[in-house]
């Protein structure tokens, strides 16, 4: 930004040394420099444009939109969630190896008159380092352990575990219904600002038009300068709403690519909003499909199952639990003089019982309980707010149809308006300000039955998603 600045510092200078031609040169040469320079600056924008129908645009965003890759992470999440907590219930294998070297001459003494197999002179053992002295220990062996008894404890982190995965995949379908139905609104966004710009394109033109008829008028002696002017400032005044109009299409584009994840080329949409009006489903029907499609509902029926399993945790915390632990290996003791190496191993059974813990057992069971009952009260809540939200979107659909309907004949007869008011003005039975009346009516049953077409589009696809039957374009 700071060489565009003194770009337009430096032209700025321009202005005061040279006349007209001068500027107008040193102009083109600053949007040369400023098209050189500013990729550079910004970084290289997507140089080609892909039209996409609705269908391609729901495809890609299923496969690329970064919150559904975050839904499938989760998903990869749970997974080895699941396998963590299946891992309680199976058998735990380790292997140990230990090497120990020790010094202890607190013993010897105790047997420094005993006669054994040390005393002779031809032997080379002194079986006195038994007991004093330095010793190498050297063990290898292979542990396993495994739970019994755990008060269901370890039964229930693996079933809240394995509801994990319903939990994940409602949150991947509730994600991908959500990014369907703001595609889907992004896209029919492109489609009206397409029209409106159009519209008002068309617009101009037309005024132009009627400035040039005026002038004609004006030079066969039938208009005065006073008309070529008043043409002149309606040509004028329509040309910001024509700039207007084209930046919406470009920002509603970029807002569709962005939600597309797609870097590398502009998107466009493909269609047109013309459709057949149809009347909504009845609400009933709506709120039964609702309350078996809407995954949110999914996500808290996973839920409420997995806090139902941590009361069970929590319950478990103080009972008595029973575990199996065995270990198998070999020992080497070496000494200065001798050394053995034997097979060991071991197996025991034991029950632990909690005798007293300050109650913490029962301060998390109460929290577990506590999380479980907010669970409900908020599915109870959800489907209240499913209802109200199908309520609303119905009503939507049955004022956007009916508003589409209403527009419909609105277009041909201000169409016939205006040619009746050009024609009087060419005969001079009409005034310049009739026609503008029939233009400005003509622009405006236009501009608004584009909108009603797209608000009807919108609806209907805030009524599939309220009722969680959106398409959405990838795996269900």
């Amino acid at each position: 930004m700071p060489v565009v600045y003194t770009l337009l510092d430096d032209m700025s200078a321009w202005v005061g040394r040279y006349t007209r031609r001068s500027i107008t040169a040193a102009a083109t040469a600053v949007l040369a420099i400023a098209a050189v320079t500013w990729p550079s600056i910004v970084g290289a924008q997507p140089t080609s444009t892909r039209t996409l129908t609705l269908e391609e645009a729901l495809a890609i965003a299923a496969a690329q939109n970064r919150d559904v890759q975050k839904a499938v992470e989760y998903q990869n999440w749970v997974r080895a969630k699941y396998v963590e907590e299946r891992a309680s219930a199976l058998p735990q294998v380790t292997f140990s190896g230990n090497a120990l070297r020790q010094f202890d001459d607190s013993q010897s003494r105790l047997f420094r008159n005993f006669t054994g197999f040390g005393d002779t002179p031809s032997s080379s053992v002194d079986i006195r380092e038994i007991f004093g002295g330095r010793q190498d220990v050297r063990i290898a062996e292979v542990r396993i352990t495994q739970p019994l008894f755990t008060w269901g404890q370890v039964g229930a982190a693996v079933r809240a575990a394995r509801v994990g995965y319903g939990f994940a995949d409602a949150q991947l379908r509730r994600f991908r219904q959500s990014v369907a139905k703001d595609v889907s609104t992004a896209f029919y966004d492109v489609l009206a600002a397409r029209e409106l710009a159009a519209l008002a394109s068309e617009d101009l033109a037309q005024k132009q038009r009627h400035h040039d008829r005026a002038k004609d008028r004006r030079a066969i002696g039938v208009a005065t300068e006073y008309d070529v002017l008043a043409a002149e400032v309606v040509v004028k005044n329509a040309r910001p709403a024509v700039i207007r109009a084209d930046n919406a299409v470009r920002v509603s584009r970029e807002q569709l690519r962005f939600l597309l994840a797609e870097t590398a080329t502009d998107i466009d949409a493909s269609g047109t909003l013309a459709t057949a009006v149809q009347p909504p489903p009845p609400y009933r029907e709506m709120v039964a499909r609702a309350l078996q499609n809407r995954p949110e509902l999914a996500e808290l029926a996973s839920q409420r199952s997995i806090y139902a399993e941590l009361v069970t945790i929590a319950r478990a915390a103080d009972k008595p639990r029973i575990d199996f632990a065995t270990a198998i290996g070999t020992r080497n003791l070496a000494l200065p003089s001798l050394s053995a190496t034997g097979r060991t191993w071991n197996a025991a059974i034991v029950a632990t019982m909690p005798i007293f813990d300050g109650m913490r057992a029962r301060g998390r069971t109460a929290q577990a309980q506590t999380d479980l009952a907010r669970v409900k009260l908020d599915e109870l809540k959800l489907r209240d707010a499913i209802m109200l939200e199908l309520r609303l979107a119905v009503n939507a659909v049955q004022e956007a149809g009916e508003i589409v309907t209403a527009l419909a004949g609105t277009v041909d007869q201000a169409e016939t308006l205006l040619f009746l008011a050009e024609k009087g003005y060419e005969l001079g039975v009409k005034t310049h300000l009739d026609v503008q009346d029939a233009q400005l009516n003509l622009l405006s049953a236009k501009s608004n039955l584009a909108r009603a077409q797209r608000d009807y589009h919108v609806a209907r696809v805030t009524l599939e998603w309220a009722a969680g039957t959106i398409e959405t374009g990838g795996t269900p």
